[in-house]
């Protein structure tokens, strides 16, 4: 096998940790902050949604359609700090991506509830959502061009599973702080003013990653990219070109339509099985708050063992074997494993394996995918397509999840409705899959 990566011969070890780490901080805080906010979805809802007369699945509807409303405003993050980190560099970019989304996190905890302001209360929580789903678009384009424009001959799959590995980190983090904050408060306590703690914890996180990424270089990349003679071929033109015709755009365009086909059953199994099945145990099969966020970790676990493992394997293999797999098994097991959590003979054992396996296979769509995405765009547009790509299907299919599985459960009263939801998107993800050819995980990314 013969491996031509440009960037091994010019960056140094240290700056391919540099990288990996400086990378990774961002998205993990970007995660952490994603998962708080679902395992405290039963708590934001009685906070800022709950009013006279309303149901707390009412409430909790509405709270997920503000979490799904951040997630519309991801790919206009996307664009606009695309188009930057495209522009003029994907470091600087990355510097103020990251302090927009620690700030507006940080803003949540200092909110006031429904109880102080009323109808004020949820529309600036809606508000600052949009500032965090602004900020959490421009942040896998940079970061996943930077592990991957760093990354070594044939370590590509894997330098960009580091990027899931932290969702898997972040959201396990915001797990373990959530449970700390259960077992150390009461209810009231926690519904009062604990559930501000993990949204607080986002500023002193946010400085850590701020000089992080203020240590990190530009990518080899960008650089050669800057040193081009002729840069009319940028992002800018190729982006707006839809409207003049250009054939180049078109290509940008289908590939950003293609990449969503191919991370959907990703945006949607990850976000089922991740983040919307603890308000699921609580809400559908009387779970306490425990429970649920035990099985999340679980969930989060498994995950995180099968990322980067896939990752590399998928730098021997391809990209197509290990996330197509990865795709298929969910396809199948969804239902299976949904049942297990149902059943209540079930042994505990049992359903802690299920969830454990729900997230395993999920992580072999999620450590390839990255490195897949960054080797379909050329440098000059590769922080916006794959950007687009990536928000545009976690919009639809991340975002809308717990909003879609908890209005519809609520209407038809079908507690299997979960599995049937991943499994009509990891479908049709399968077949975009399969269009996956060639042997791009040994070539050199395009400039």
């Amino acid at each position: 096998m013969t491996i031509t990566d440009r960037p091994d011969h010019e960056v140094r070890p240290t700056q391919y940790r540099r990288a990996l780490v400086a990378g990774s901080v961002g998205n993990f805080i970007e995660w952490y902050e994603f998962g708080v906010y679902g395992f405290l979805a039963t708590i934001i809802a009685t906070n800022f949604f709950a009013t006279a007369g309303g149901s707390d699945l009412e409430a909790l509807i509405k709270t997920y359609a503000s979490f799904a409303l951040a997630f519309f405003f991801r790919p206009v993050g996307a664009a606009l700090f695309g188009r930057i980190g495209d522009r003029i560099g994907r470091r600087p970019t990355l510097v103020l991506v990251l302090l927009v989304m620690s700030g507006a996190t940080t803003v949540i905890g200092l909110l006031p509830t429904y109880a102080s302001i009323g109808i004020g209360a949820p529309l600036l929580l809606t508000l600052v959502r949009v500032v965090q789903g602004l900020s959490a678009g421009g942040e896998f384009g940079g970061a996943v061009s930077v592990m991957t424009e760093f990354a070594p001959a044939g370590r590509r799959g894997l330098f960009g599973a580091w990027q899931s590995f932290t969702v898997a980190a972040g959201l396990l983090f915001g797990a373990a702080v959530s449970a700390v904050l259960a077992l150390s408060l009461s209810t009231a306590q926690l519904t009062g003013w604990g559930w501000r703690l993990p949204f607080l914890l986002a500023l002193p996180l946010g400085l850590v990653a701020l000089w992080l990424r203020l240590r990190l270089e530009e990518t080899p990349s960008f650089r050669r990219l800057e040193r081009s003679p002729d840069r009319s071929t940028g992002p800018t033109a190729q982006l707006a070109a839809p409207l003049t015709g250009s054939p180049g755009a078109g290509e940008v365009a289908k590939a950003i339509a293609l990449g969503i086909g191919r991370l959907m059953g990703w945006s949607a199994a990850g976000y089922t099985f991740l983040v919307v099945i603890p308000a699921y145990l609580q809400t559908s099969l009387n779970a306490t708050f425990l429970q649920a966020l035990t099985a999340t970790v679980l969930a989060n676990a498994g995950f995180a063992a099968t990322i980067l493992p896939a990752g590399a394997l998928s730098d021997r293999l391809g990209r197509r074997p290990v996330m197509l797999t990865g795709t298929v098994l969910i396809l199948v097991l969804a239902l299976p494993l949904l049942n297990v959590l149902q059943d209540p003979a079930a042994d505990l054992v049992l359903k802690g394996a299920a969830v454990l396996v729900a997230g395993a296979v999920v992580g072999l769509i999620a450590g390839p995918g990255p490195a897949m995405l960054s080797e379909m765009f050329p440098t000059t547009v590769r922080y916006t397509g794959l950007g687009l790509a990536y928000s545009l299907s976690n919009a639809v299919f991340s975002g809308s999840a717990g909003l879609i599985i908890t209005s519809l459960i609520a209407a038809t009263a079908n507690i299997d409705i979960p599995a049937y939801y991943v499994m009509a998107v990891c479908a049709v993800s399968a077949v975009a899959l399969a269009t996956l050819r060639g042997r791009a995980h040994e070539r050199a990314l395009r400039d």
